[in-house]
């Protein structure tokens, strides 16, 4: 009978031998309301009780105590510094605030007093408030942390604590985060209803369908947050509208419901009445990992408990996907704040035998309970050798992001060049991020033109002449009265023009030295082969080539650069013009279409003839091909993805098909991503998000270029499905001066495998075939995913580029490609001349 049981408070002297406790300081620190100390008269907010316990945790973790450095104010803090702030009780987020010190130091701080911060109406967001921290606990790497007073107070980026489910209003750590102008991890009033056994189990039975315990319950009078007729499997709810002369009514329910189907499989009822506000603990055993706790049962099969493990896997998911679901429908004032969310919950699970087969049954929700179970078992597996866990760095990775991203709300971003259609989830992306962006584009018609705070058409497009047009937008900008936080651009023809303007406005940024020499290609491969310090040096990477603009250039190019070799335009993008060679007949024959075909920028928008349509010649590196997408800051790599290319459609270069995550061992991507990296800071570039494309052949990573700004196509979408970090987040944060918080071990989601559709092969099967409307289709059903690049066909013949791309997801990279061929079996995409299932044959 769902009931909550209440258990007796334990006294001091009986928690220093009741087992959890023991191991966990603070286990039972919820059984009194927060800052409430007893015996202790002197200390009526709680804050030298919580300092002690934070000294004795650090302690028992083998960590220094916490360094006082209240005397010496810390000052220089300002609209850009992440602080991540845990109101309340220091144990069931120290590992938190120890991984979050050593990922971002100092960014973590732990406010013990109400005394410690202040509340101020928000300048960004009316109604609302800031959280500012005038003292608190730092924490930095090594485990070291520091008492310190902040002048200026400190704004909070994020908030989260130890909220108190039975004080909705009452607690100090409730009243502090209440309607905040920055993202907040929970409130009272959320923990109050993921604490309701009744409210979750109607969420879980209802919206999850997970089946729950046989459930019983009687309510006094309305309860405005359950629907009027509570009809779910296994829940009973009886209002009552007065306590008083219902013994009977009550009697002939609890009687209905013991002799009732629903309780037919329970051989012994056994029933605990007690006060909803005070919930059941965890703190009954010690934790156990479920793989032992199967075999422990007899579940012998490894398959068998691998399937289990995934079951409960999957039904937490379908737990939590509904009580957030839940609530968003409600309104700020029942969350505690229109930021407010639960981002830490616990799910309870019972794992019964029903008709010999093991059942997963939903008991209730919480909100600190089973990260403190997790903290305490993972400093047992500790205790025995076992490697650190990865929830601690999960948290605190979440935590600094969406601290990072309020830090960016509201920052002004001149953005040069808009690009085309590809390149349209900026747009929604700066609107979910809420940037203001002023844009500087060369087509006043450009249809981005309404979706930006500030339009500045400038016709950019004679690259040649950057300087000047930096002068001219510089003035353009200073007209406006705009200071912009940073500047960038995501457009492959634009990236030295930002980096003038970035110089030009004092903004963060690489230098238009290092920009120029990774943007022409024979100058970046010419300008490796001098860099010979390093083991192996950047030397190693880079592959002979020679500029051409003359059939004279080719003549000498043939006597340096051995065949079979690969031409191509030496400011290129999009693999447009790329082509084998065998001699310098053929290399003589192609150069000349080209420079007889693409002279300027209006014979191919987009692909670098804004910079002229000269050549080179490079030596052909035999191998597989592969994108590496970095982040770096200040030199330091922040994160890096590998992806892979299928083959080609030798003689041209034009991408086919890609999957991610690589397939390619871990040793081997290493392998890359260091060439890649290598390769950049070789160049000069020190700041920024990077695509680098490498071949990678028996002798190791052989670089063919690097792509100075964020990764086209479909890079951006897949990385963000596949692992969760924003490319585009990341460069917004690296230009505003802010590195990013970036996960350190990043698992795959899922795998991802594509393929390029053109407009000459695949036209008619999309357009006239109706294939088109059935990938949309597929695509609103999550079946697919589609990456538009061109509204029309962009180019012909040997010049066109690839429409969109085409993928879909799988559990393992098999499934992902046998789902993608079959539908391109389906849908005509796969033909004899365009052979996908071969594209994919390197996916292995």
């Amino acid at each position: 009978m769902a009931q909550l049981s209440a258990e007796q408070v334990p006294s001091l002297a009986e928690q220093e031998w009741a087992g959890p406790e023991a191991l966990c300081p603070g286990w039972l620190e919820d059984e009194a309301p927060d800052g409430d100390v007893p015996g202790d008269s002197g200390d009526p907010d709680g804050a030298t009780h919580a300092f002690e316990q934070l000294q004795s945790a650090l302690c028992q973790e083998g960590l220094p105590p916490t360094l006082d450095c209240s005397m010496e104010p810390r000052t220089g803090f300002g609209p850009l510094d992440v602080t991540v702030c845990i109101l309340g009780s220091p144990t069931a987020f120290l590992p938190v605030l120890l991984e979050g010190g050593t990922r971002c130091p100092g960014a973590m701080v732990l406010c013990l007093s109400p005394t410690w911060a202040s509340r101020v109406p928000s300048e960004s967001c009316p109604g609302a408030w800031s959280l500012l921290l005038s003292q608190g606990v730092s924490f930095k790497v090594g485990g070291h942390s520091a008492l310190e007073t902040f002048v200026p107070p400190r704004r909070a980026n994020y908030v989260t604590g130890t909220f108190m489910p039975w004080e909705p209003e009452g607690s100090w750590v409730g009243e502090l985060a209440r309607d905040l102008d920055c993202p907040t991890g929970g409130s009272a009033l959320l923990t109050h209803r993921l604490e309701d056994l009744l409210l979750t189990r109607w969420v879980l039975a209802g919206r999850a369908n997970l089946p729950v315990p046989p459930t019983l319950a009687f309510v006094l009078g309305a309860r405005g947050d359950l629907p009027a007729k509570l009809e779910v499997p296994g829940v009973r709810l009886v209002r009552l509208q007065d306590p008083q002369g219902q013994d009977s009514l009550v009697q002939e329910e609890v009687d209905a419901f013991l002799g009732g189907t629903a309780m037919e499989p329970y051989s012994q009822v056994a029933c605990t009445v007690g006060r909803a506000e005070s919930p059941v603990r965890h703190g009954a055993a010690l934790p156990q990992g479920l793989d032992s706790s199967l075999q422990q049962w007899g579940v012998v099969a490894p398959s068998q408990r691998q399937a289990l493990a995934t079951r409960l896997r999957e039904a937490t998911e379908a737990a939590m996907a509904a009580l957030l679901a839940a609530e968003d429908e409600l309104s700020p004032q029942q969350r505690g704040g229109t930021r407010a969310r639960t981002d830490i919950l616990g799910v309870d699970f019972l794992l019964a035998c029903v008709d010999d087969a093991l059942e997963l049954v939903a008991l209730a929700t919480n909100s600190q309970r089973c990260l403190e179970t997790c903290v305490l078992a993972e400093a047992m597996g500790r205790a025995v050798g076992e490697p650190s866990g990865d929830l601690p760095r999960l948290l605190a990775e979440a935590m600094l992001h969406r601290a990072q991203c309020h830090l960016v709300e509201g920052k002004d971003i001149l953005l040069i060049g808009a690009g085309g259609v590809s390149k349209s989830f900026v747009w929604e992306a700066a609107r979910d991020y809420g940037l203001r962006i002023h844009l500087v584009e060369s087509d006043p018609e450009h249809f981005a033109a309404g979706l930006v705070q500030t339009f500045l058409p400038y016709d950019s497009r004679e690259h040649r002449r950057d300087e000047e047009h930096a002068e001219r937008v510089l003035e353009l900008v200073r007209s406006q009265g705009l200071r912009p936080h940073a500047c960038l651009s995501y457009w492959d023809d634009c990236v030295v023009l930002a980096a003038l303007v970035c110089q030009g406005l004092g903004l963060r940024g690489c230098s238009p030295a290092a920009v120029r020499v990774a943007k022409q290609k024979s100058r970046t491969h010419q300008h490796l082969q001098r860099c010979r310090r390093g083991r192996p040096p950047p030397a190693a990477f880079a592959v002979p080539c020679r500029r051409l603009q003359s059939h004279g250039d080719v003549e000498r190019a043939a006597g340096a650069v051995p065949f079979p070799a690969v031409a191509k335009l030496e400011f290129g993008a999009g693999g447009v013009g790329v082509r084998l060679v065998e001699d310098a007949g053929q290399c003589h024959a192609h150069a000349a279409r080209l420079w007889r075909d693409l002279r300027d920028d209006a014979d191919h928008p987009g692909i670098g003839l804004g910079w002229g349509n000269a050549m080179l010649l490079m030596e052909y590196v035999p191998g597989t091909e592969h994108d590496v997408d970095l982040v770096v800051f200040d030199g330091r790599l922040m994160g890096a993805w590998v992806s892979d290319n299928g083959p080609t459609r030798v003689p041209a270069f034009l991408e086919t098909a890609a999957c991610l995550p690589s397939c390619l061992p871990a040793d081997r991507q290493a392998q890359l991503v260091r060439a890649a990296l290598q390769c950049c800071r070789a160049c000069g570039l020190h700041d920024g998000v990077f695509n680098v494309e490498l071949k990678l052949g028996p002798g190791g990573p052989r670089l063919l270029e690097i792509n100075p700004r964020m990764g086209g196509f479909y890079l951006r979408d897949w990385i963000r499905e596949v692992y969760g970090p924003d490319l585009l987040l990341a460069a917004v944060l690296v230009a505003l001066g802010v590195p990013p918080v970036l996960p350190a071990r990043p698992a795959p989601r899922a795998h991802l495998a594509g393929v390029m559709c053109l407009g000459s092969e695949h036209g008619a099967a999309l357009a006239g075939g109706g294939g088109m409307e059935a990938l949309r289709e597929l695509q609103g059903r999550g079946l697919v995913r589609l990456n538009r690049l061109f509204e029309e066909v962009a180019g012909d013949g040997e010049y066109e580029e690839p429409l969109l791309s085409v993928a879909c997801d799988g559990a393992t990279r098999a499934e992902a490609c046998v789902r993608l061929l079959g539908l391109c079996q389906a849908l005509g995409i796969d033909s004899p001349r365009y052979p996908v299932e071969h594209f994919l044959s390197h996916f292995k």
